[in-house]
């Protein structure tokens, strides 16, 4: 890949883009993206959300020209798609959500093909320091088909990095993987963030997203409903839970507290969830005293990822 002089602000930035299928028989067309604008930052690690049919997975198949848009434009690492194909294309490494593997090549021989196709030297060629670092190398001479699920993901993820793309896309990358690989291709993907590579995620796990990515967007009928730092993002929702664990059981339900959502718990505490512009914890807790409860232990609850998204999409 031919490389711009300086760095692009933007690992990849999509304008107005669509996309629309056309209907079958009595059925309209599908309106799979309606103008899409969104701008990931260079070197940022990003997560793409959203629900099934959201559009996300015809957003990343645009990137590596599985799908034809309809509308707008797509530059990858400053690349415009339309223009400067091979350059745009060169810049990312995907690693799709289906496993696609030929069952009858080794790692090793897969490793090498998929170099390739990039027009990587041999010379040039990282197969054993990739494979090493997906722990795969002491497989690389085994058929793909005998490999375990996990094993078969980091395959995918080690065969988007032959190139060594600025920007790589893990769509759905820990799917059916145990605690173990999963945590491994995690080291991996870290440390390649470490070294500067943009990395865009979408998953399912949103504990994930929000551990991992420092900018978050939300796709929901095929337009980015959100767009924010991750933090920012969670900080949307307006509200906190505060769990009381009395000293003796009380009867629901608590009077004076109309105002906040009051629920009990099965251990015997019981909860006000408050809006953080209208109450605070001092006032709510002068509140739980005088209606004569006694505290034994209590915390608070913060939102999370999985709360903004459900309130956005739902």
């Amino acid at each position: 890949m031919l490389a711009p002089a300086t760095p692009p602000a933007y690992a990849i930035e999509a304008r107005g883009l669509q996309k629309t299928y056309p209907g079958q028989g009595k059925a309209g067309p599908t309106h799979a993206l309606k103008g899409i604008d969104l701008a990931i930052p260079r070197g940022s690690f990003f997560g793409l959300l959203g629900p099934n049919g959201a559009g996300k997975s015809t957003f990343i198949n645009t990137l590596g020209g599985l799908v034809t848009k309809s509308g707008g434009s797509v530059a990858i690492w400053g690349r415009d798609l339309d223009r400067d194909t091979r350059n745009a294309r060169g810049a990312i490494g995907i690693v799709p959500q289906e496993i696609n593997i030929d069952p009858f090549f080794t790692p090793a021989e897969a490793m090498e093909i998929q170099a390739g196709y990039y027009g990587v030297p041999k010379g040039e060629r990282r197969t054993e320091e990739i494979l090493r670092a997906v722990g795969l190398w002491d497989k690389r001479d085994a058929y793909a088909r005998t490999l375990s699920g996990g094993m078969k993901r980091r395959l995918l993820v080690a065969k988007a990095m032959v190139h060594s793309p600025p920007v790589l896309v893990l769509d759905e990358p820990t799917a059916g993987v145990d605690v173990e690989l999963r945590k491994q291709l995690w080291d991996y993907v870290r440390s390649l963030h470490a070294q500067g590579v943009t990395i865009v995620l979408t998953t399912h796990y949103l504990e994930e997203a929000q551990e991992l990515c420092d900018t978050i967007a939300i796709i929901n009928r095929g337009q980015v409903i959100a767009c924010e730092p991750t933090p920012q993002l969670i900080g949307r929702l307006d509200r906190k839970t505060l769990v009381v664990t009395p000293q003796a059981p009380v009867a629901p339900p608590l009077g004076g507290f109309e105002d906040v959502t009051f629920a009990m718990r099965p251990n015997g505490a019981f909860t006000l969830t408050y809006k953080t512009s209208e109450h605070s914890v001092e006032a709510l807790l002068d509140r739980v005293r005088t209606a004569g409860v006694a505290i034994k232990d209590l915390s608070i609850e913060e939102p999370d990822l999985e709360d903004v998204f459900v309130e956005l999409t739902r």
